[in-house]
């Protein structure tokens, strides 16, 4: 049995109980650098827990296409994770609500060229899914000797279609 998902557009409102977009939208908070750069100032609720700190990582994602299937969903405990696009291709956001400890029936968010998202710690997601090419990803995220990764696999497969 294969259940569907429709994919939907990116945006902060919708985004917001799973975690932040990251654009530059609007005017800018402030104008740094001479006035040749505009700073959209502090656009995420970072976390990161005991016994770790913040670290910079960089994802290289082979390419999916639509509609794409799924099994798989993680969250991380300890610590929120930001995925920054960085190249031009679109991505898909997979994110779950929580149900006791286990994840609820996925939403599938379209990020297109300059969106990046924040995920809130021990919020369940999919794993990088670049659309139409390779995706390199800054990822900033909790670094530490403690285990930080939870998988879940649902008994059957989501398919996200356009």
């Amino acid at each position: 049995m294969t259940r569907e998902i429709e994919l939907r557009p990116l945006t902060a409102t919708a985004f917001a109980p799973f975690g932040d977009v990251l654009e530059p939208d609007g005017q800018p908070d402030k104008m740094i650098n001479e006035g040749n750069c505009g700073r959209f100032h502090d656009r995420a609720r970072l976390f990161f827990g005991p016994g770790g700190e913040a670290g910079i990582s960089i994802f290289d994602a082979g390419a999916r296409e639509l509609p794409y299937r799924f099994d798989l969903v993680e969250r991380h405990p300890l610590g929120s994770q930001a995925f920054l696009p960085m190249g031009g291709t679109r991505s898909i956001f997979i994110v779950c609500p929580d149900e006791d400890g286990v994840p609820g029936a996925p939403l599938a968010f379209l990020g297109n060229a300059g969106q990046g998202v924040n995920i809130l710690a021990n919020t369940w997601h999919g794993v990088c899914t670049p659309l139409d090419d390779r995706g390199v990803y800054a990822v900033v995220d909790w670094i530490g000797s403690e285990p930080n990764l939870q998988e879940y696999r649902f008994d059957a497969a989501w398919t996200v279609v356009g």
